[in-house]
């Protein structure tokens, strides 16, 4: 079966494994409204495929997903889609990827930021390079964390951590992500196509019916410790900070001084630019 053309995503099988690659690589594969919805699609098209035991997310390029693209959820002039759903697409997402029958595997590199922690965090494994840089800056944003990235963090690190990554925004790496344990594995830059696709291969010849039940069994446990279920609530709040005045202005300061990095980082170091 022919994967389906999705915006900046793509998809292919090889056997029992499928990849699913945020493939906008010059923007650090940023999760706009076309792509979230795009990830969902292609999160029930390989449920279709019935070999498929495994599924890689990865982002193409030097970094896995430099977070969501905030300005697609206020909506361009031909958008008809209302504000409270382009805000409940990236919960759509996450729950969807989850939902896969697969095992899902993040294989994260480079950035990993904001919204790129809650696709990582839906996944049930997760390997990241040791140049890996994670952030939740969304506070700083002025909107809250979304997508129900707040219950699958308690669920992954905790509350405590969860309290201080998310409020403080500050970056942390694949080193302390793996102590928190956000990712279960890191690897040399260098080595983590490999070792992403020789966990992949060991996973690939088990039982599906054996993953399935394990996959169910502890998302039923977690579900009820930290009601992920709940998370449909979350657009409300992203709607409301997204239109809230003193949101707006947090969010333009920041974004003027990302702007301002990412001159002096370009004077300073041949052009390159990084995220907050």
């Amino acid at each position: 079966m022919t994967p389906p053309d999705l915006p900046w995503l793509h998809l292919d099988v090889d056997g029992r494994v499928g990849r699913l690659v945020l493939d906008r690589p010059d923007k650090r594969n940023p999760l706009g409204a076309d792509v979230l919805e795009g990830i969902a699609v292609a999160a029930r098209w390989f449920d279709a495929q019935p070999d498929v035991r495994v599924v890689v997310v990865a982002g193409a390029g030097p970094s896995f997903c430099g977070g969501a693209d905030v300005a697609s959820f206020v909506g361009a002039p031909d958008d008809d889609r209302t504000p409270h759903l382009r805000a409940d697409l990236g919960r759509l997402m996450a729950d969807a990827v989850e939902a896969m029958r697969a095992v899902t595997v993040a294989s994260i590199q480079g950035y990993c930021i904001g919204g790129g922690v809650v696709l990582a965090a839906a996944c049930d494994l997760r390997v990241a390079a040791s140049d890996a840089v994670f952030a939740v800056p969304e506070v700083d944003l002025g909107i809250p964390l979304a997508w129900g990235g707040i219950p699958r963090l308690v669920r992954e690190i905790g509350a405590p951590a969860t309290r201080d990554l998310v409020m403080t925004c500050r970056r942390f790496d694949a080193a302390e992500a793996a102590r928190l344990g956000l990712v279960q594995r890191v690897v040399a830059p260098d080595a983590l196509d490999e070792v992403v696709a020789e966990l992949a291969a060991s996973l690939a010849p088990k039982a599906a019916a054996a993953l399935l039940a394990t996959k169910r069994h502890v998302d039923a446990v977690t579900s009820q410790m930290v009601g992920i279920d709940r998370s449909w609530a979350d657009a409300d709040g992203l709607v409301g900070a997204l239109f809230d005045p003193e949101s707006a202005e947090a969010r333009r300061r920041y974004l003027d001084g990302l702007a301002e990095r990412r001159q002096g980082s370009a004077g300073s170091a041949g052009g390159s630019a990084t995220p907050s």
